[in-house]
């Protein structure tokens, strides 16, 4: 049986490095530090997110019908593992969005004063 490694320390939350390799056939191992590939750290659901999107082609309108989801959580999500897989990049403007700000008040994260005063914000009417 295979199991998806972890790919934080359990203890510190530090990201772990693969330090052991075998050979499954000759039992040969080549031990050192080796970084595992980006893809291998994401969580179950961006993992998900990601093969959806690929099945899709890109096209969110079937990733949200797919994972029946509103579309400003499918952009969302499409943010979340941009900025998961390219840290070093800026993925997303400053701030949230117009649809994530919608998104958090539909699934009543934040107040409906609490949205208009983030989308004045946004629209640099204080």
């Amino acid at each position: 049986m295979s199991y998806q490694p972890p790919a934080k320390c359990p203890v510190c939350g530090t990201p772990l490095r693969i330090t052991k390799m075998t050979c499954p056939s000759c039992n040969s191992e080549l031990t050192g530090s080796f970084q595992p590939c980006r893809y291998c750290a994401l969580e179950e659901r961006q993992r998900m997110f990601l093969e959806t999107f690929l099945k899709s082609r890109g096209n969110l309108k079937d990733v949200e019908r797919a994972l029946s989801l509103s579309y400003p959580t499918v952009k969302n999500l499409l943010e979340e593992l941009l900025r998961t897989l390219f840290p070093e990049e800026e993925t997303q403007r400053e701030g949230p969005s117009a649809a994530a700000i919608l998104d958090r008040l539909e699934n009543k994260e934040i107040t409906v004063a609490e949205a208009a005063a983030m989308l004045a914000k946004q629209k640099g009417e204080f």
